[in-house]
């Protein structure tokens, strides 16, 4: 297992209360019957969160971002690059308003081709 992966799986062991809670609504395809993966490793990056079939990456920024948007905008570059679309989100954007980026999250999903029976996976 290479250096980044392991950092990867250090991550998923310690998610902060944002990336917590959005995975709460993300995960087991309770978003519209969406498959998400957390703290994967793309294109030499780790990326919060991430939908492979919709290509749609989700990240979490804390207050540290606001030193890094250089990096940031770097590294969404060559994401997108990679095929993906990238979403961001402030941390306190997330735990305020989580109604609000799920829905924003929705936007950029296209229908699902094998969608959850009524009730099951979506936005409540």
């Amino acid at each position: 297992m290479d250096e980044l992966t392991k950092h990867a799986k250090n991550l998923r062991s310690n998610l902060t209360i944002a990336e917590r809670n959005l995975w709460f609504h993300l995960r087991d395809r309770r978003l519209s019957g969406w498959k998400f993966r957390r703290q994967k490793v793309i294109a030499g990056y780790i990326v919060d969160f991430v939908c492979l079939e919709a290509g749609l990456i989700v990240e979490s920024d804390g207050s540290q971002h606001q030193e890094r948007e250089e990096y940031d905008a770097r590294r969404t570059v060559q994401l997108e690059r990679e095929g993906y679309k990238v979403l961001r989100f402030w941390n306190n954007e997330i735990l305020r308003e989580t109604k609000s980026v799920l829905e924003e999250i929705l936007k950029h999903l296209p229908p699902h081709p094998d969608p959850l029976p009524k009730g099951e996976g979506v936005l409540r």
